[in-house]
């Protein structure tokens, strides 16, 4: 066959050029990262402004009156202390307890298998439609939470209705609906590892213990720590579940981030306090997302060196 013949049977049609062909793959990617960065530079505007939405006319820049009235807020205060708590024992406990599954669905068997995808259902369900079915089972008149927390002797427990339960009846949710998420995680972790140092492990009688915290969980940490930062940030940004469980009460004992700057949009119609709370949220999850991912970049350049 002749160059010429090559050539007129070669397909026709739109072409894109080789020097254009990144850019054109790229545009989707831009255009979602102009979409986030329009409403957060939108924010940061806001958040140097005296702007109510009942007092449009007042509205003016304060240059940063917003961010100095929050060290003397004791409100304030007690928001980023809840916040970091609540972010905190959700996810301590929801890593022990999804480390604790995954290890014991770490054999591949088509029970276990069958096992970690029931366990799974939680995580799709979405997490206020969760919250108000907790609602519904700790209620104190009909809820069957309350019914079993009543045969163990605690008569008419509060649940989220108290201030001294409120933060422990959601973190149950929030447990509930999210350690699926790091056991999965985790459990992938798990049965990626290589066998070998196991199996020479146990031809050695090394003791579990010193297999788990020696092999296991140093190979493991990448993935803690991936699963970990996930829900750090996702925990300190909570919403759903404590405003549908609790409004930010009873009084202000769960007024995280979010809810606080939802009630000053909503309620005080407190435009730009609102966004300054978002924009020190931001801040303190671009701190804390930076700390993981040096730590984790730190964790895979050790382990190309050992390699």
């Amino acid at each position: 066959m002749t160059a010429a013949t090559m050539q007129r049977n070669r397909p026709s049609g739109f072409r894109i050029s080789k020097r254009v062909l990144p850019y054109v793959l790229s545009l989707p990617a831009l255009l979602v990262c102009i979409g986030i960065l329009i409403p957060f530079f939108t924010s940061v505007v806001y958040s140097f402004q005296r702007y109510r939405l009942s007092q449009p006319w007042a509205r003016q820049f304060n240059w940063g009156d917003n961010y100095i009235s929050f060290f003397t807020d004791p409100k304030f205060w007690n928001t980023l202390e809840i916040s970091l708590l609540y972010a905190g024992i959700t996810v301590l406990l929801e890593l022990l307890l999804g480390l604790g599954i995954a290890m014991l669905l770490q054999k591949r068997s088509t029970l276990n298998n069958f096992i970690s995808i029931m366990l799974l259902m939680p995580l799709m369900t979405a997490p206020a439609l969760a919250a108000l079915m907790w609602k519904l089972m700790t209620n104190p008149g009909f809820g069957v939470l309350s019914y079993l927390a009543s045969l163990i002797g605690l008569q008419d427990f509060r649940w989220a209705s108290s201030p001294s339960t409120a933060l422990f009846t959601v973190v149950l949710v929030d447990i509930w609906v999210y350690t699926p998420f790091i056991m999965i995680l985790l459990l992938a972790g798990l049965r990626s590892l290589p066998t070998q140092p196991f199996e020479a492990a146990a031809l050695d009688g090394v003791p579990r213990s010193f297999v788990f915290f020696r092999i296991t969980l140093p190979m493991l940490t990448p993935y803690i720590l991936t699963a970990t930062l996930f829900r750090l940030l996702d925990s300190i940004q909570q919403f759903d579940i404590i405003y549908a469980m609790t409004q930010g009460g009873p009084g202000d004992t769960l007024t995280v981030f979010q809810v606080e700057a939802y009630l000053n949009f909503f309620q005080s119609t407190n435009v730009g306090r609102s966004a300054a709370l978002m924009i020190i949220l931001w801040a303190i999850t671009y701190f804390l997302s930076n700390i993981f991912i040096k730590n984790w970049l730190r964790l895979r350049e050790r382990a190309r060196g050992q390699a």
